[in-house]
């Protein structure tokens, strides 16, 4: 407590006391004047002493709620006070909350405007890798035309997943480029490979003939009948294979088969080659 408030206090207690013996003063001078002689002077004498103390009763009475209301008032302030400060404590948290809240929020949209960018730019990609694809799917489609027959059986369970013309939305744009690499992959090892297929050939008079056909890659191609009589040479041409009657080449066509099957000793054997 500060001075300047103690000494207020000091002031009312003396003020206090002050007013008291007053009124108790009022009343003893009260007692003791003279009244005029009578029987019922005891009584006249008693009644402004019973008044006085009536009169400080009642003003010790007000004095007393005065004092309580104040307490009452004091404590009522203070709790107020303190459920004032709590208050702002809590709007304090409110508005630190909503500040985090708006930073999260900033980074949430900064991190959306990125994906939107993000999202945008891939779609880019994904149109030019839709072009892309679309164009080697075209370009394998004529590639499948010019293989030979043993090849395009080996790669038909991949060529048949090539999309047609609008293309399959079921597909993803990674489904069709490891379709197209798997087809090529397979031609690419068949190219590297010489093969050797039986196969039913339609010769020059009409007839249908088994024969033994020898593929160097995937650009050239023989064949020769079981009986050693006929022969052809087969090249790719933009529509399919197209085989040339080459009756002349057929002992040395059978020769070179011979080798590779082990039958014969090793040999140089000039073979025919057609390039279209």
């Amino acid at each position: 407590m500060s001075p300047e408030s103690e000494n207020r206090g000091a002031d009312r207690r003396t003020r206090w006391r002050s007013w008291v013996a007053l009124c108790l003063a009022a009343a003893l001078g009260l007692g003791f004047t003279s009244a005029p002689p009578g029987d019922d002077d005891e009584e006249r004498g008693a009644a402004p002493v019973n008044d006085a103390r009536a009169a400080l009763e009642q003003w010790v009475e007000t004095r007393r709620v005065i004092s309580r209301e104040r307490r009452d008032w004091a404590l009522g302030r203070e709790m107020l006070t303190e459920r004032i400060r709590l208050v702002q404590r809590e709007i304090e948290a409110l508005r630190t909350r909503i500040g985090d809240a708006e930073k999260t929020l900033a980074e949430a949209d900064r991190k959306r405007a990125d994906l939107i960018a993000t999202h945008e730019k891939l779609k880019g990609v994904a149109t030019a890798l839709g072009r892309t694809i679309e164009a080697l799917e075209e370009r394998t489609q004529a590639l499948l035309r010019r293989l030979p027959d043993p090849i395009r059986e080996r790669v038909k369970p991949l060529s048949q997943r090539i999309p047609a013309r609008p293309a399959d939305p079921k597909l993803s744009l990674g489904e069709r480029f490891q379709n197209v690499v798997g087809l090529l992959n397979e031609v690419a090892k068949f190219d590297r490979e010489i093969t050797m297929t039986s196969e039913v050939r339609k010769l020059a008079d009409g007839t249908s003939v088994e024969v033994t056909a020898l593929y160097v890659g995937i650009g050239q191609g023989y064949y020769v009948t079981l009986k050693g009589d006929a022969a052809g040479v087969g090249t790719a041409a933009a529509d399919g294979w197209v085989w040339t009657p080459a009756n002349g080449a057929a002992a040395r066509i059978a020769a070179a088969i011979a080798i590779l099957r082990n039958e014969k000793a090793a040999e140089f054997v000039p073979l025919p080659i057609r390039i279209e």
